[in-house]
C-alpha cells in the first residue's frame, strides 16, 4: 500500500493505494494533519469522510484504452497523426524551437502549465522557459483561478496564501461568510466543516446567485446579481460604520487607508445595495447585524467573486470588511480564499506565472534575479523579463509580434479557456503546438506534436494544498512502457537545445534545488524536506531552513550553534503583517460593474460554474465511467423557462457576442430568474464566455457576460454553432 494523496482540488486528501490484480484500488488514509478537525485544527484528530466520489474513482484511468503511449507526430502531407520514437519526438520539437527562436527572437517560443501540476514540475517548466528558451512568454491556468485573490491579498496584506489558517479553523469561527463557493459540490469533504460549525452554534452565510447545495446548508442564503458582490461589500461595511461596529482600535493599530474607504462607503446605503444587487435592503441589514455582533468572523471568497473584470477590487472590498471588524490575526477568524485546483497555490509560487520566480519572488526584483539564477548557475542578466498573462498570452499566439511556438503542460486550453471560439483560431495560427497529456484531450487533439506523461498515481512529487500545507504524493504504480514523466520531458529538451544548469529527473532533487531557490523569499520552503513531510502530515509555509527565534534552547545549545528546525506557519498575522510597516493596507475601491451589461439583444447574465460528479475542463474525469456524465445543460428559472415557452429537458440555445451553445434545459427554482447557469466542464460554455480582464490580476470575467436564450436555433448571430 502506498500513502498518497488524491490528483483533483486543492483540499488534497489523503488516500491509499493499493494493487489488487490489475487494479489499483483507493482507500481512505487517516491523516494527522490535512485538514483535520482537531483542538488546534493543526495537529487534530484524524479526518473522516475525507473523500468525495471523484476521490474514490481517481484510479479509474489507469488501464485506460483511452491513455496515451507514444509520442505522436502529425504528418503534414495527410493531416493524421503517427506514433514516433521519443527520440524522434524530443528532437523534432527542439529543432523546431532552436530554428523558431533564431528566425523569430527567444519570445517566438512560448510555455503553458497547470495549476495540477507538481511545485516540482511549476519550478523546472519555469527554468526550461527562462534558461533554456530564454522565454518571456509562460503562464499557467492557474491565472484563470485564484489571481485575484492573489492580487487582493498581495496590495491589502503583503502575502499571497489561500488560506492563512488551516482550513479546520472554520468549524470554531462564530460566523463564515463564503462569497461565491459553492464547496459542497466542488470540495465535498470540507462540507462538513460547515456542519460541524453549525453544530457548534456558529452561522453560515452563502452569497451565490444560486442555492447551491452550498447554500442549503447556510443560515443565510443571498442571491445577488452575477457581478454586484462589490456593491454587497460596500453597503455592509457602511451598516457596520453606522452601527459602531468597526474595531476602532484594530484599525489604528494594526491597518492604515481606513478613512478613504470609511469616505467610499458612507453613500452606500442598503436602498442603494438593492438596486444595484437586486438583494432586499432588509436582507443587507440583516446581514451586518450578523457580523456586527459576532466575536469572530471568516470571509472565504472563491472563483464566483473572483472571475470578473473587478475581481481584485471585489475581493478587496470583503477583505475591507474583515479588517473593520478587526479579523485578520485573530484567532479562528479572518479572510481568506479558497483554492480551486489541485496545486493552484505552489503552481504560482515557483515560476511558471509571467511575473513570477521560485519562492514567489517577484521577476522584475534585481534582488530576486540575482538569487535565482545564483542558483540556477546562470548571469542574473540571462533571465528574460515579465511575460504576458495567460489570456493575453493565448490572445497573441501567431500574431506579428506574439509567439509562433506553445509547449502545452496540464491545461487543456481549447475547453478552459474564456472565448474559447477565438482561442482556438489563434493555437490554429501557430507554427508549432505540443501537448503533453496522459488522454487525447480536445487541445491535444489539435497538436502537432503530442508527448504522453504520467498521471499522479505514477509519479512521486509535492503539492501546495488550499492552506498553504506542502504535502506528498507518492508513486503507487509504474507508469505504462511508453510513457515518460514532464519531469523527462523538460530535461530531454533542455538537453536537446544545449542549456546550462543542471536537469534533474528525480522529484527529489528538484525539490531540494527549489528548496534553495525559495530560501529568503517569501514562500520559502527551505525548511521542508520529504522526510517532514512524511513524518508530519505536510509542512505550512513559510518554513525557513532553521527557527531564526527557537521558543526553547539551552544556553548550552546556543554555544554550539546549533538551530532548532523552523516548525512552518500554520496561521498568518497574529504579530504583523508582512508590509514594509507591519500593518495592513484597506483599500478603496469602486464599483463599476461587469464589463458586459445586458442589452436588449442579450437581456440575460450569463453564469459558468462546476458540478459535482466533474472537475475543471473533464479530460479526466469524462473518462471515469463510474462518475455520472450526463452532458451540459442550462439552468432555467420557471419564470424564464415559462417566458420562453421551454420545458424540463427541452433544447435550449443560448447566445452571447462570442457564440451559440445547444444543450437541455434544466427548470430550477433555485437560480435567478434574470440569470442562467451553464457548467463549464464540458465544450461550449467557454465559447459563451467574455475575455475581459481585470486591470490588476489579469484574471477574465468567467462568471458574467450577456446572454440571450431561445428554444429554436438562433440564425441571427454570425460564427459557429457548438452542440455541446
Amino acid at each position: 500500500m502506498t500513502a498518497t494523496h488524491c490528483p483533483y482540488c486543492s483540499l488534497q486528501c489523503g488516500m491509499t493505494l493499493q494493487r489488487t490484480g490489475p487494479r489499483l484500488e483507493v482507500a481512505e488514509r487517516p491523516q494527522r494533519n490535512v485538514h483535520a478537525s482537531g483542538a488546534d485544527g493543526a495537529d487534530g484528530a484524524a479526518a473522516s469522510g475525507g473523500l468525495c466520489r471523484k476521490g474514490w474513482t481517481a484510479a479509474g484511468l489507469r488501464g485506460s484504452r483511452e491513455r496515451l503511449t507514444t509520442p505522436l507526430v502529425r504528418d503534414r502531407a495527410s493531416g493524421e497523426l503517427r506514433a514516433v520514437s521519443w527520440d524522434e519526438a524530443l528532437d523534432l520539437v527542439a529543432g523546431r524551437l532552436r530554428t523558431l527562436r533564431e528566425a523569430y527572437g527567444a519570445d517566438a517560443n512560448a510555455v503553458f502549465g497547470g495549476g495540477g501540476l507538481t511545485n516540482e514540475k511549476a519550478y523546472q517548466l519555469g527554468k526550461l522557459a527562462r534558461v533554456a528558451l530564454g522565454t518571456s512568454q509562460i503562464d499557467y491556468n492557474g491565472r484563470w483561478c485564484m489571481s485575484s485573490a492573489a492580487s487582493a491579498a498581495n496590495q491589502a496584506l503583503g502575502i499571497d496564501r489561500g488560506l492563512p489558517f488551516p482550513l479546520a479553523d472554520v468549524e470554531r469561527t462564530d460566523v463564515l461568510v463564503l462569497v461565491g463557493s459553492n464547496l459542497a459540490e466542488t470540495m465535498p469533504p470540507a462540507a462538513r466543516h460547515l456542519d460541524r460549525l453549525r453544530e457548534r452554534g456558529g452561522r453560515v452565510v452563502v452569497i451565490d446567485p444560486r442555492v447551491t447545495p452550498t447554500a442549503e446548508r447556510a443560515d443565510l442564503a443571498i442571491q445577488p446579481v452575477p457581478g454586484t458582490d462589490l456593491a454587497l461589500a460596500l453597503g455592509v461595511l457602511h451598516l457596520l460604520d453606522a452601527a459602531g461596529a468597526v474595531d476602532e482600535d484594530y484599525v489604528a493599530a494594526r491597518t492604515t487607508g481606513f478613512d478613504d474607504v470609511r469616505r467610499r462607503v458612507a453613500s452606500w446605503w442598503p436602498e442603494r445595495v438593492e438596486r444595484v444587487t437586486g438583494v432586499e435592503a432588509g436582507t443587507v441589514r440583516a446581514l451586518a447585524g450578523m457580523l456586527a455582533g459576532a466575536e469572530r468572523v471568516m470571509v472565504l471568497t472563491a472563483r464566483g467573486a473572483e472571475q470578473h473584470a473587478q475581481g481584485t477590487a471585489t475581493v478587496l472590498a470583503w477583505l475591507n470588511v474583515a479588517l473593520a471588524l478587526g479579523m485578520p490575526g485573530k484567532e479562528y477568524a479572518g479572510y481568506g480564499c479558497l483554492t480551486g485546483q489541485g496545486n493552484g497555490q505552489g503552481g504560482r509560487e515557483h515560476g511558471q506565472k509571467a511575473d513570477q520566480l521560485p519562492g514567489y519572488r517577484m521577476i522584475d526584483d534585481p534582488e530576486a534575479r540575482a538569487h535565482v539564477a545564483g542558483v540556477w548557475g546562470v548571469p542574473p542578466e540571462s533571465l528574460p523579463g515579465k511575460g504576458r498573462s495567460a489570456y493575453e498570452l493565448l490572445d497573441a499566439l501567431g500574431q506579428d509580434d506574439g509567439p509562433r511556438s506553445l509547449l502545452v503542460f496540464a491545461s487543456n486550453i481549447v475547453v478552459s479557456a474564456p472565448n474559447a471560439l477565438h482561442v482556438a483560431e489563434r493555437l490554429g495560427a501557430l507554427d508549432l503546438l505540443v501537448v503533453c497529456d496522459l488522454v487525447m484531450s480536445e487541445t491535444a487533439a489539435l497538436a502537432d506534436i503530442v508527448l504522453p506523461v504520467t498521471q499522479w498515481a505514477e509519479e512521486t512529487g509535492t503539492m501546495t494544498n488550499l492552506e498553504g500545507r506542502v504535502i506528498l504524493r507518492q508513486q503507487a504504480v509504474t507508469p505504462p512502457d511508453g510513457v515518460r514523466s514532464d519531469l523527462e520531458v523538460i530535461a530531454g529538451l533542455a538537453e536537446r537545445l544545449g542549456a546550462p544548469s543542471t536537469w534533474p529527473t528525480d522529484p527529489e532533487e528538484v525539490f531540494a534545488e527549489l528548496r534553495e531557490a525559495t530560501r529568503g523569499g517569501r514562500a520559502d520552503y527551505s525548511g521542508i524536506t520529504y522526510d517532514r513531510i512524511r513524518a508530519e502530515d505536510g509542512v505550512f509555509w513559510p518554513c525557513p531552513a532553521i527557527d531564526p527565534a527557537p521558543t526553547a534552547q539551552t544556553d548550552e545549545a546556543a554555544s554550539t550553534d546549533e538551530a532548532a528546525p523552523h516548525p512552518g506557519t500554520p496561521r498568518l498575522f497574529a504579530d504583523g503583517f508582512p508590509t514594509p510597516d507591519g500593518r495592513a493596507r484597506f483599500v478603496d475601491v469602486a464599483h463599476t460593474g461587469p464589463a458586459e451589461e445586458p442589452s436588449a439583444s442579450y437581456p440575460l447574465h450569463l453564469t459558468t460554474g462546476r458540478v459535482l460528479a466533474q472537475y475543471q475542463s473533464g479530460a479526466q474525469t469524462r473518462r471515469i465511467k463510474e462518475l455520472p456524465d450526463d452532458g451540459p445543460f442550462v439552468e432555467v428559472h420557471p419564470m424564464l423557462a415559462d417566458r420562453i415557452g421551454a420545458a424540463d429537458g427541452e433544447l435550449l440555445v443560448v447566445t452571447t457576442p462570442r457564440g451559440v451553445m445547444r444543450a437541455p434545459a434544466r427548470v430550477v427554482t433555485s437560480i435567478r430568474p434574470d440569470t442562467v447557469f451553464v457548467p463549464f466542464h464540458w465544450v461550449g460554455a467557454n465559447k459563451l464566455t467574455n475575455d475581459a480582464l481585470d486591470p490588476s490580476s489579469r484574471m477574465p470575467e468567467f462568471k458574467v457576460c450577456a446572454a440571450r436564450v431561445s428554444t429554436v436555433p438562433d440564425s441571427t448571430v454570425p460564427g459557429p454553432t457548438v452542440t455541446a
